[in-house]
């Protein structure tokens, strides 16, 4: 049957590291049964049963081994090995052996201390089975001569208690107690009388105190010797000497000496260690039998024996010899010869980077197996980490936590040297590392390495096909950094933008549904937004700016002349008196693209006399080169090319019929409506002479107006045209706008009011250098 007993039940909370600390007290005694009960550990902790198996009830650390072990399912502490107390704690009056227990989610750390009942398993025993002991026939009564001591390994009321002598007339037992050892005496009552009884036969009991009690027996024989009548004596009966562990070999200890008031050889003595001393003894100490000096023969060693008790006895060479005998108590000084040792129980090698300070990392311990100062033990960690040690309430117990917050992208792992160090005189010190990883959570947000980003786009781009590619960037790992693009809907730029445009979520590579025509669209803006796989997941977007660059797409259109059907035909009729540089009429054209690819220029590809028509080629004006004469034909056919300046130009054509007329009464009315014509025309040149100033004016102001602006706010990426205030379809115009470091002027026909232009374009742009900053320009994708 078990007996346990709950000593000591004791908590202590650490709330800010999340540690339930207690500490219960059981006892069994030594010898029960592999897997019988000590205690329902649980049951006593409060914990919830059905909760042990998922936060992993498991003994962690114990002083003797795997002595026991705990059910993770019920609770139960049971013994796992068997128990042998004597093989544990040799003599010490207490046994205990402390457990460590660990319960996970929340962390709790109980401490479990076992006490282990000593039982009368063992007997007592003599180390020899026949004493025989030599007295003189004239020896005084009380005389005391020590017997042989028994020897139990039990301890407490099981060791030995008491000895008893076999009945006789001549001796009796006296019983001394030196320290916790009861040492027999044979007292001499009477008289001996050898020539009445040679030899007398006594036997010594040795009996412990346990129910039932056991007991070992001693045959002692007493030879009675003739005279010599003055026995060996010691100056004291207990000695003791202080020695230091690890002393060298042949370190006096002590020098013994005893004194006899014999002369001659009953006056010559010798030592001897006791007849029932350790053999162990004998290893580590010597003795001198003539001079009594006790030596060190062995190593002493202060952790495992602190004190040495040595019996020693003192014999004359009379005949029959006479003895006595002392005790030598032999104290070790501890020297600082062990180093400190660390034990760590890790709980857990990986820890999350979002740890709140406080959070136990693991359980360390330190231990020293020297005393005093030698066996105190200071500890310390690496500089720098943001880890710290927090004392437990049980002394060289430590608890390692947190104090600063983690950050896995800054550094990802800790390798954390723990240094325990004695204060002994001559310090020893151990190191041990422990290997801390920092698992990544979902703390960064995905970043784009330029925003806004410009995406310059050529016109009737094939639909389907790739045009840009956006790309973000994740700190974090794994999920946490597994991107994916979308395109962000109904918030600034174009609502409908889906429905041109379409990103792979995967690459972030965007295509366009559509071609795009730059006369219909010139800019337009969307957002992407990259979103990591992280939970909660993180996202941040990115603006596009899109701008379409004009491509010469767009053939020239014949304004005038312009037929009822729709034809680029007129008939013109001037009067054959004209003079050289009569303004016949003005072909008017115009070109939907921009800058160059607008630019139109006219040339005469067909005329019946090159003497007398010249055209204009930037205005379209065809004036007579010199006049008429009687032989010139009446009708003539000029066919005119008007093509734009694109790097493959597109061009239309026009025709115009001059027919001369004779300037005679009866065209009176003809000549006043050609005169009024030709002050008409006149008046269109003088009108479109004060447009082009009022052009050249606004024009100016306008350049101002957006030096200003640039010089008072940052790059403005959606410039404005500056619309001309007249067109007449055939002259061309700039515009200004600035991207970034650089300036663009674009040369081109005018456009509706509101029309945006876009940075990039290559056939119609020039570029012109900006004197106060130089930076990068964002690339331009063709």
């Amino acid at each position: 049957m078990i007996y346990w007993s709950r000593a000591l039940f004791f908590f202590l909370f650490f709330c800010d590291t999340e540690l339930i600390f207690a500490q219960i007290k059981y006892s069994t005694p030594e010898g029960v049964k592999v897997g019988a009960v000590i205690g329902n550990v649980a049951k006593d902790l409060g914990l919830d049963v059905s909760t042990l198996t998922n936060r992993r009830f498991r003994i962690v650390s114990g002083a003797h081994g795997a002595l026991f072990e705990v059910n993770p399912n019920n609770g139960i502490l049971y013994v796992h090995q068997n128990i042998d107390r004597e093989m544990l704690c040799d003599r010490n009056i207490a046994c205990l052996t402390d457990l460590k227990i660990v319960v996970e989610n929340p962390l709790e750390v109980h401490y479990i201390t076992v006490e282990i009942i000593d039982v009368n398993d063992h007997a007592p025993s003599f180390a020899e089975e026949e004493k025989i002991i030599e007295i003189a026939e004239l020896i005084a009564p009380g005389t005391r001569f020590q017997l042989p001591v028994a020897r139990d390994p039990d301890v407490g009321i099981n060791s030995i208690q008491r000895y008893k002598l076999s009945q006789n007339d001549h001796f009796h037992l006296e019983i001394r107690d030196r320290g916790e050892d009861k040492i027999p005496f044979l007292v001499l009552q009477g008289q001996l009388d050898r020539e009445q009884k040679t030899n007398h036969s006594l036997i010594l009991t040795a009996m412990d105190g346990g129910a039932p009690s056991q007991s070992a027996h001693l045959n002692v024989t007493i030879r009675v010797l003739d005279i010599n009548d003055h026995r060996p004596v010691f100056s004291k009966e207990v000695y003791s000497a202080i020695l230091q562990e690890n002393a060298a070999i042949d370190t006096i200890v002590i020098q013994l000496e005893a004194t006899d008031l014999d002369e001659g050889t009953n006056a010559d003595i010798e030592y001897a260690f006791g007849s029932d001393s350790n053999s162990d003894l004998l290893q580590l100490f010597s003795l001198n039998i003539h001079t009594g000096e006790i030596r060190v023969r062995g190593l002493i060693d202060y952790e495992t024996a602190n004190v040495y008790k040595l019996d020693v006895q003192a014999s004359d060479k009379g005949q029959p010899p006479m003895t006595t005998d002392c005790r030598v108590i032999v104290k070790i000084q501890d020297v600082n010869d062990n180093m400190p040792e660390i034990d760590i129980t890790s709980l857990s090698s990986v820890v999350p980077e979002d740890s709140k300070h406080g959070t136990v990392i693991a359980l360390i311990s330190f231990t020293d197996r020297d005393s005093g100062n030698n066996g105190k033990v200071l500890c310390r960690l690496t500089d720098n980490v943001p880890f710290e040690l927090k004392p437990s309430y049980k002394e060289n117990m430590y608890s390692l936590v947190t104090k600063e917050t983690l950050d896995r992208e800054t550094v990802p792992n800790y390798d954390i040297s723990i240094t325990a160090i004695d204060c002994g005189e001559s310090p020893l010190s151990t190191v041990k590392t422990l290997s801390i990883q920092v698992s990544d959570v979902n703390d960064n947000s995905p970043v784009f390495l330029h925003n806004p980003l410009e995406l310059y786009l050529i016109e009737n781009n094939p639909p389907g096909e790739a045009i840009f590619s956006v790309s973000a960037l994740d700190n974090d790992l794994n999920e946490n950094a597994v991107l994916s693009y979308r395109l962000l809907k109904g918030e600034g730029g174009h609502r409908e933008i889906t429905t041109f445009l379409n990103i792979n979520a995967e690459s972030g590579q965007i295509s366009a549904m559509k071609s795009f025509d730059f006369e219909t669209l010139k800019t337009f803006q969307f957002h992407v937004v990259a979103t990591d796989s992280g939970t909660p997941s993180l996202s941040s977007n990115v603006t596009v700016n899109v701008f379409i660059l004009d491509q010469n797409d767009n053939a020239p259109v014949i304004l005038y002349p312009l037929s009822s059907n729709g034809s680029a035909e007129g008939v013109e009729e001037i009067p054959r008196n004209v003079n050289a540089g009569h303004l016949v009429t003005k072909v008017r054209a115009y070109d939907a693209d921009i800058g160059y690819n607008g630019w139109l220029l006219f040339s005469l590809q067909e005329v019946t006399d090159h003497s007398l028509f010249g055209l204009d080629r930037y205005t379209g004006q065809i004036r007579t080169l010199r006049s008429f004469t009687e032989t010139d034909e009446v009708e003539h056919k000029l066919v005119i090319l008007v093509k734009d300046n694109g790097n493959v130009s597109l061009s239309a054509t026009a025709t115009v019929i001059v027919k001369l007329v004779e300037p005679k009464d009866t065209f009176v009315a003809s000549d006043v409506k050609s005169a009024a014509k030709d002050d008409e025309d006149d008046n269109v040149t003088f009108y479109l002479m004060i447009t082009l100033g009022s052009v050249s004016v606004l024009f100016i102001i306008s350049i101002i107006v957006l030096i200003a602006m640039q010089c008072s706010k940052s790059t403005d990426y959606n410039a404005k045209y500056l619309q001309e205030t007249n067109y007449d379809g055939t002259l061309c115009h700039s515009i200004q706008y600035r991207s970034g470091d650089k300036r663009y002027m674009l040369v081109g026909p005018r456009m509706s009011i509101g029309s945006t232009i876009v940075p990039g374009s290559h056939a119609n742009t020039l570029v012109l250098p900006d004197r106060r900053r130089t930076s990068e320009e964002v690339s331009l994708r063709n």
